[in-house]
């Protein structure tokens, strides 16, 4: 099981448990599923409306995280979240960058961050 809490100025956090490692539980899914009001649209990795940033809770431990899609890929670029030096870095090290797309992004076993 993973804690992800969400934060946000405007609302108060709120920590919730995920099951880690389904392979189904998007960010967006599980903040759909306990009422966290983020911004989303298309739901399919094209718009760029549910960008977040996701960081470790335990800041001794690299964020695993899954890869990039294609699209999240993009999205990032198109919207300047991301330069191109930054992409290929994350390529070459195999770590995610700090900006996701919630609907992309699937829940692993680590204690994350979620700023929206």
């Amino acid at each position: 099981m993973a804690l992800v809490t969400f934060s946000n100025p405007e609302y108060r956090d709120k920590t919730v448990y995920a099951v880690a490692g389904s392979h189904t539980e998007t960010l967006l899914k599980l903040a759909r599923e306990n009422k966290i009001p983020i911004n989303f649209e298309c739901q399919d990795g094209e718009c760029g409306t549910c960008i977040v940033k996701v960081s470790s809770i335990d800041k001794k431990l690299e964020r695993m995280g899954g890869t990039l899609t294609e699209k999240e890929k993009a999205v990032l670029r198109q919207s300047g979240k991301i330069s191109k030096e930054e992409m290929e870095q994350v390529i070459v090290d195999d770590l995610p960058p700090p900006w996701r797309l919630a609907c992309q992004m699937i829940v692993r076993d680590e204690d994350i961050l979620v700023e929206y």
